[in-house]
């Protein structure tokens, strides 16, 4: 079974064995925070030698080593389901199960995901959410994350719901059927590990998330389908997203040119910016020449 890894960063090392548990939580921005090892520190004198900087090392075996934890997750992901521990649903048959079945759709994706477009009756635990701290930790986060694609994607930094098993265990008992479902399929999956680890046994997991479903899967709440739910920032706004090319052609003209329109409106803002600019540097020089 290949499981996708768009939805994670390269890292996740939950439920690791008591000896390999992180010390730390590190929190992507973009990404789900993964539990990772505090990486050495290095005092200021012994970061850069010879012009080149030592931290661009340590970050490169962060990577290798990111990429490994991503590995060992993804193998045991692949086991729970592989020998039945966790079952598998497409989103039709999600549909069906919570129809005809009253089994529990258990929504783990944030918040931003979650207004746009829900499943009826389903319950909202949040595995990963937003982090809306303003420590200067988390600050740096957010800037980092929107200077490196945050403000195209509109990924917002997430971090992890602590209190995510408690507020489960207080609605569900351990013997309680729960579909688990989140956008794409990966959050879902790492929250299922986690509910079997504290003893649920009667998890199914929806494979590919609910923008693997269409509209007639399940029944919809919110003002978008659910393929879009996972969609922001620029790239939504001007309609660049692989989601949103797959509904143009369905919708047909009328749907692309609602996008035109915003690229245009986006065009002639930013030349009236710089008109705006220029004439005002103009002003300045004339104000010093006087």
């Amino acid at each position: 079974m290949q499981i996708l890894v768009e939805e994670l960063s390269p890292t996740i090392a939950l439920n690791l064995p008591r000896s390999r548990r992180p010390t730390k939580w590190k929190y992507l921005s973009g990404f789900a925070p993964v539990p990772i090892a505090t990486p050495p520190s290095f005092s200021n004198t012994s970061i850069r030698r010879n012009g080149v900087t030592r931290m661009q090392v340590v970050e490169e075996e962060y990577e290798v080593k990111q990429m490994r934890d991503m590995a060992a997750a993804k193998k045991r992901w692949e086991a729970l389901v592989r020998e039945g521990k966790v079952k598998v649903l497409t989103p039709k048959e999600a549909g069906y199960a919570i129809q005809l079945s009253d089994k529990t759709l258990l929504d783990v994706r944030p918040s931003v995901e979650r207004k746009k477009a829900w499943v009826k009756g389903s319950t909202w635990i949040p595995i990963f959410d937003v982090d809306d701290s303003l420590d200067a930790g988390t600050l740096s986060r957010k800037i980092t994350g929107f200077m490196m694609g945050g403000w195209w994607s509109g990924v917002p930094t997430l971090s992890l719901n602590k209190d995510f098993l408690s507020k489960v265990a207080e609605k569900y008992p351990r013997d309680k059927d729960l579909i688990l479902a989140c956008q794409k399929g990966l959050r879902s999956l790492a929250a299922c590990e986690l509910l079997y680890n504290a003893g649920y046994e009667n998890l199914f997991w929806v494979q590919g998330g609910l923008e693997a479903a269409e509209e007639e899967d399940l029944e919809r709440e919110g003002l978008q389908p659910f393929k879009l739910a996972g969609i922001g920032g620029l790239s939504e706004f001007l309609g660049w997203t692989d989601q949103q090319r797959v509904a143009s052609a369905k919708e047909g003209w009328g749907y692309r040119l609602v996008f035109s329109a915003r690229l245009l409106g986006l065009i002639l803002a930013a030349d009236a910016l710089f008109i705006g600019a220029q004439q005002f540097g103009r002003y300045l020089e004339n104000l010093r020449s006087q």
